[in-house]
């Protein structure tokens, strides 16, 4: 699925034992957005090898739920960034294909927007 919504990671580190119950309450008391908005919400566990994602769909939630598994050399991990005092980040939709990719959320190598311009 794509995102119709604005995208926020939950930043800091989720307990990933929680379902959509617990999940949306932090959405709702400790972010105090709407969980049945049309936005995405993205948590990461301490380890940052699992990920969830919670987002309200006509007359449901949705929960994904992604888990990393050890490769050759070292365990595959989520480039996760620091916490914020607001307690989400506000990401595009290409940035949360670069974090399910293992990518920065500030990819260099990606070109970047271009706004006001004209031909």
């Amino acid at each position: 699925m794509i995102p119709s919504g604005a995208v926020y990671l939950v930043s800091g580190i989720t307990d990933m034992r929680k379902s959509i119950d617990g999940l949306s309450l932090i959405v709702a008391d400790v972010l105090e957005m709407d969980p049945l908005s049309s936005a995405w919400f993205i948590f990461c566990n301490r380890g940052r090898d699992k990920i969830k994602i919670l987002f309200w769909d006509t007359n449901g939630f949705w929960l994904y739920y992604r888990r990393l598994e050890k490769g050759r050399f070292k365990k595959g991990r989520f480039k996760w960034p620091k916490p914020t005092a607001a307690g989400r980040i506000h990401i595009s939709s290409q940035q949360l294909n670069w974090l399910l990719s293992g990518l920065n959320l500030e990819n260099p190598k990606a070109h970047q927007p271009l706004y006001g311009r004209e031909v």
